[in-house]
């Protein structure tokens, strides 16, 4: 296991990295100080790339007890986007220095094949390995020495984390913050009010959070049962086509989309041809009868009875309990954790929980797009210098991020960082398309661009 060794030193007695980690940290500017990087997944990873790739002092620190750790919750599951678009272009530069051997650009990973075949190599190149920290949980960050309401010499004041790491707390500083904590481990609740009830937390042994492993270690648990399926998105659509390849099940699909329709997407017009035939199978079930489907349902109540679980909840506004199942699986969605960042000024959008400037890309109230055109450093810029969201985490509770999204991001912030502001106002990313763009003509305009591209070819 990597880990930063913490010593006392005189400036201020706060804890920084030792020598073991070949950085001096002990200086006096804030220029000399390293760059944080919160979560050891893709898109950290890819932050580390570039920071290693420019000589620039960083620190890594991951939650888990190896990289890539949230992603091996989901392993068993394979991406809808081929390695071309999960593999940064620096992150490939540094690991073929070393010898690797890129798997075929065009192949669907598995989760767990993102990890092993190329988040752990590059986790293990000497470029990065000495400066990443594992099982090392960032508790509190602030400025130094400054509450939330300070402002006098805020921008110049270096950043103090506070970590938990082998039972112990501790406290380094740094330059500027890259947080790629994602969302993964923040579910969100199956109530239609976003809300925790007492009773789904009683509950909650009958009910999964995310994509069970329904071809391995679940397959007994949900063998010959009755299971609702909540949530109109892709890890829905993938549960429900691995759960009716077992015998003897009933399947319940619910969904708050106002018709099924709008859960297929673009079908044989995504230009993700694994996402596009998601849509196409799930619409096959459907048709064929296989599914029960509920939509618009708006869960309020579960219930537990003698016959399994009760549903409760709202449609078209007719009150309704639907059959009792014995399981269910929540594809609810996730949302961004801002307990450790309370003393941080941000600027988040109120509905999506996104970055700001990033929520009018991606808003699902204002429009539909699986593809959000590619932005950089001055769209997450937050009102606390040098502190950014990056990754799953920038889009909040909007869904449809792709990891080339996220190395697009840090790709510009660590231009900016290290005084390239040309580079760092480049798009240098391009996406492929959903085939499917609906925008709320509700708008002032109808007749905006959606995701980049004209409204008419949406």
């Amino acid at each position: 296991m990597n880990t930063i060794e913490l010593k006392q030193v005189k400036t201020g007695g706060c804890c920084v990295p030792a020598a073991k980690t070949n950085i001096d940290f002990v200086k006096s500017t804030n220029k000399e100080l390293p760059i944080a990087i919160i979560g050891a997944g893709p898109v950290g990873l890819a932050a580390a790339a570039h920071l290693a790739n420019i000589d620039e002092r960083f620190i890594l620190l991951e939650s888990g007890d190896r990289v890539g750790s949230n992603i091996l919750n989901w392993g068993h599951v394979r991406l809808f986007s081929p390695w071309q678009y999960n593999i940064d272009k620096i992150a490939k530069k540094i690991l073929e220095k070393h010898s690797w051997n890129a798997p075929s650009l065009d192949q669907l990973p598995l989760g767990k094949e993102l990890v092993n075949e190329y988040l752990e190599p590059l986790s293990k190149l000497p470029e990065i390995k000495p400066f990443l920290s594992l099982n090392t949980k960032v508790v509190s960050i602030s400025k130094k020495g400054l509450d939330k309401m300070k402002t006098a010499n805020r921008d110049n004041s270096p950043f103090v984390l506070y970590l938990e790491q082998n039972g112990l707390s501790k406290r380094i500083e740094v330059r500027a913050v890259i947080d790629a904590t994602g969302t993964w481990s923040h579910p969100n609740p199956i109530n239609a009010d976003s809300i925790w009830t007492k009773e789904e937390i009683e509950l909650k042994q009958h009910v999964y959070y995310g994509i069970p492993n329904i071809e391995g270690e679940h397959k007994e648990r949900y063998k010959g049962k009755r299971v609702a399926v909540v949530g109109g998105g892709h890890s829905a659509i993938n549960t429900i086509l691995e759960l009716s390849q077992l015998d003897n099940i009933d399947i319940t699909w619910i969904i708050r989309k106002k018709n099924v329709e709008d859960a297929y997407g673009g079908e044989d017009k995504d230009a993700l041809k694994a996402r596009g035939e998601l849509g196409s199978r799930i619409h096959q079930l459907v048709d064929a009868g296989q599914i029960k489907v509920y939509t618009p349902f708006h869960i309020h109540q579960l219930t537990k009875t003698n016959d399994g679980i009760g549903i409760t909840g709202d449609s078209n506004g007719s009150k309704i309990t639907l059959p009792p199942v014995d399981e269910i699986i929540a594809n609810t969605g996730s949302r961004p954790d801002f307990s450790f960042i309370r003393e941080i000024r941000l600027s988040i959008d109120s509905a999506t929980e996104s970055v700001e400037a990033l929520a009018p890309l991606i808003d699902p109230n204002l429009h539909s797009c699986g593809t959000v055109r590619p932005h950089g450093e001055e769209v997450l810029r937050q009102p606390e210098k040098d502190y950014y969201i990056v990754g799953m985490k920038s889009y909040g509770r909007a869904p449809t991020f792709l990891m080339a999204t996220g190395y697009e991001q840090v790709r510009s912030i660590v231009a900016h960082l290290s005084g390239d502001f040309e580079s760092a106002n480049k798009v240098e990313l391009e996406l492929p398309e959903t085939g499917v763009c609906s925008i709320n003509l509700t708008q002032q305009n109808s007749n905006q661009s959606c995701c980049g591209m004209e409204a008419s070819k949406c």
